[in-house]
């Protein structure tokens, strides 16, 4: 799991996101849709058309991570207006990865699988 100080700024890049993108590419929407320093150690969130996978971009002392969750069944909770970057608290942050819709009371359903098969 990825580990979220409550001291840090998260900011979540509304709509679809082509998940193909890499660090690089990823860092060139970070910075065409936000003022933010992209080197401030600031998550920058990204999620895919179907809505079943997440990115987490962040810059780590002496280069960028790219951290990604995705989904067996359910979708993430994301929206769709893609006029501004979104400024979340870290414990949304945590909700969203938990299944939560911060908008709603419900969540995903716990999966517990005993092979990949």
């Amino acid at each position: 799991m990825l580990s979220i100080a409550d001291s840090t700024s998260v900011f979540l890049i509304p709509g679809v996101t082509d998940m193909r993108k890499g660090i690089e590419r990823l860092s060139t929407v970070v910075a065409s849709m936000t003022t933010e320093n992209i080197f401030s150690g600031a998550y920058f969130l990204f999620c895919s058309r179907n809505r079943k996978t997440v990115k987490i971009l962040y810059w780590d002392r002496n280069g960028f991570c790219l951290w990604q969750k995705k989904l067996d069944k359910e979708k993430f909770w994301w929206p769709k207006d893609v006029e501004d970057v979104k400024n979340l608290e870290p414990y949304e942050l945590r909700w969203i990865l938990d299944g939560l819709d911060p908008t709603s009371i419900h969540g995903h359903q716990t999966l517990n699988y005993s092979s990949i098969f």
